[in-house]
């Protein structure tokens, strides 16, 4: 099953993490963010990595995700990848931070704040409805 994501992550307080050699040390700022990631080769080992607390730090999300907690995954099963498109939804509605899981296209982020859950969860939700793409829920 091929796809793309959506993470849905919560930081409970202020936090600076260092993300990797290139960003270094990041403040994130109390709230919800959404990390926009694809999976095509198995989309279901993806996202059960990302739940995952035993894995080697390889993403700029791993790193992220050793000091917050998924609280959602939306994603859609599709040979389309649509990601940067996701991305760019986002994008427009909020603050992304810059560099973070974007190496590998020409987003300027693939992670962007929300102060609360809904609107994380509204936005990635309009984000799929702008492609009229359908997708699926899962509340962790």
């Amino acid at each position: 099953m091929k796809g793309c994501y959506c993470l849905i992550i919560n930081i409970n307080d202020e936090k600076t993490i260092k993300i990797g050699k290139k960003l270094g040390k990041t403040t994130f700022k109390k709230g919800y963010y959404v990390y926009v990631g694809s999976a095509m080769n198995s989309l279901s080992a993806r996202i059960n990595r990302h739940l995952s607390n035993e894995k080697k730090l390889h993403w700029h999300v791993d790193y992220l995700l050793k000091n917050a907690n998924i609280t959602d995954v939306i994603y859609n099963e599709s040979n389309l990848k649509i990601e940067c498109e996701l991305s760019q939804y986002l994008a427009a509605k909020t603050n992304g931070i810059k560099d973070f899981g974007s190496s590998d296209c020409e987003c300027e982020s693939h992670l962007y704040y929300f102060k609360n859950r809904k609107d994380a969860i509204e936005n990635v939700e309009n984000a799929y409805n702008s492609i009229a793409m359908e997708y699926k829920f899962l509340r962790i």
